[in-house]
């Protein structure tokens, strides 16, 4: 099981890695990839400055683990990459990211779109919302 876990943000290098990693895959024609940043919302006069992500490590890898095998099942992917963010990713950083790729590009992007339904969905991944005030609430995915 691979972990998928990444303390603090995603580093945007990882994303230029990735995709330069591809590169020499000449059997891939599509590549879908979904970022998720941290907004900078104003809920009742305060404003988010940071998510701090926590999670159930154990029961998250291993529903991570069948949602890919769901997902590798339905489509005719190549790579399929996972990466959530632990700890405080402050407003702008990002938290996740989903890279797909696929002879065609149909089935990257329905994956990719899948995938990232499911782990905002299933996963046992909590985010605390930090207000500019100190405070915080847990966030409510909509």
């Amino acid at each position: 099981m691979k972990n998928i876990f990444h303390q603090g943000p995603i580093p945007p290098g990882l994303v230029a890695e990735s995709l330069q990693k591809h590169s020499s895959r000449t059997d891939i024609g599509a590549h879908s990839m979904f970022l998720g940043q941290v907004r900078s919302d104003i809920l009742g006069g305060q404003t988010v400055t940071a998510i701090e992500y926590t999670t159930y490590a154990d029961m998250a890898l291993e529903q991570m683990q069948e949602i890919r095998e769901s997902i590798f099942a339905k489509y005719p992917l190549t790579c399929l990459h996972v990466h959530h963010s632990l700890g405080i990713v402050k407003a702008g950083e990002i938290s996740l990211f989903v890279f797909a790729s696929s002879v065609h590009r149909r089935a990257a992007i329905d994956a990719c779109n899948e995938i990232v339904e499911a782990v905002k969905s299933t996963l046992p991944v909590w985010g605390k919302e930090i207000f500019d005030n100190s405070d915080s609430r847990w966030k409510v995915n909509q």
